[in-house]
């Protein structure tokens, strides 16, 4: 008899412990195949196992749960306790949210990581007061012109038809002569098969997930800027968990930031050599061209520092330092 009690005390204990399991909802933009994504579904499945089963993260991939304007919403509001963002897409709400999407100003990794370091007391202080922190960031490779014609310069911008997925590409259209359609990015491959769009600036990996090589064949490597994606965790949430899973979430965090730079440069070496095996025209970008994009840089800089005040040249000259 004791015995039994025994093990109905056990039963009521799992029971109790199973009832004391948090699940969050992690929504992305992006496909369950592209690194981004895959980073995440690692970073859940690190939390799961060093939380010992107590937190439960489901990602929720290709913008299924909430389109990608609608994410960082969802995290602020705690329809989502995390979620996952492309800064850039955010600049009109505050312009530092910006910074890593001026062309030409960071067009490196090492560049990059130099910017993010710049620009983070900045995003800490700007997410804290909307009720949210920074967890990590990742960069997506440099970003190039895919073009269904041949440019030598500039002006060959004039008049095609430009994807605009934020305002900085947006901008870019406006300068160059181009015409800027907005195309997010799980409507990319549908928007190129109905001539919806001819051209847009964006990385290999971008190219190679949304097939673009069968729209269009060629892409000058400019480098332009490596716009970084930003995990974001309800703080509310995050207080809500006990002191060890909390850890765990830190942890996990802070490995997949170190994971996901590792695997930006992969995947840019990775599907640069795809989508010239799928018959896309990989090309340096002409001294023209090159100079072009350089004033439109510059242009782009002097508007964003008269925007972002203080703070926004305060980022800046720590990164230039």
């Amino acid at each position: 008899m004791k015995f039994k009690l025994a093990l109905a005390a056990v039963a009521i204990a799992t029971g109790g412990a199973s009832i004391a399991q948090t699940k969050w909802d992690l929504p992305t933009a992006y496909p369950a195949t592209n690194f981004h994504t895959e980073n995440i579904t690692q970073f859940a499945a690190d939390v799961d196992k060093a939380s010992g089963g107590k937190l439960k993260i489901t990602v929720h991939n290709n913008a299924a749960l909430f389109k990608a304007p609608e994410i960082k919403r969802a995290v602020q509001g705690g329809q989502a306790q995390m979620g996952e963002i492309l800064l850039v897409n955010y600049q009109n709400e505050w312009q530092t949210y910006g910074a890593d999407g001026l062309p030409f100003l960071a067009d490196s990794y090492d560049s990059a990581m130099k910017l993010y370091k710049a620009q983070k007391p900045a995003l800490e202080k700007k997410l804290a007061e909307q009720g949210m922190f920074l967890l990590y960031s990742v960069p997506w490779p440099p970003q190039g012109i895919y073009s269904k014609k041949p440019l030598a310069s500039a002006a060959d911008l004039k008049g095609i038809k430009w994807r605009a997925y934020s305002p900085a590409t947006a901008r870019i259209a406006e300068l160059v002569g181009a015409q800027p359609v907005t195309v997010q990015a799980a409507e990319l491959s549908q928007a190129m098969a109905t001539g919806v769009i001819e051209s847009y600036m964006s990385s290999g990996s971008t190219g190679y997930d949304t097939k673009t090589y069968e729209h269009i064949k060629y892409w000058y490597d400019t480098q332009a800027w490596l716009p970084k994606n930003a995990v974001l965790v309800n703080k509310a949430a995050f207080d809500a968990l006990d002191k060890p899973t909390q850890e765990a979430v830190l942890k996990a965090g802070a490995e997949a930031e170190t994971r996901g730079w590792a695997a930006s440069k992969a995947e840019n070496a990775r599907t640069i050599d795809l989508l010239k095996k799928n018959g896309m025209n990989i090309l340096p970008p002409s001294a023209a061209l090159k100079a072009d994009m350089k004033k439109v840089g510059d242009t782009m800089l002097k508007e964003w520092l008269d925007k972002a005040g203080p703070e926004g040249k305060g980022v800046i000259e720590a990164f230039q330092k």
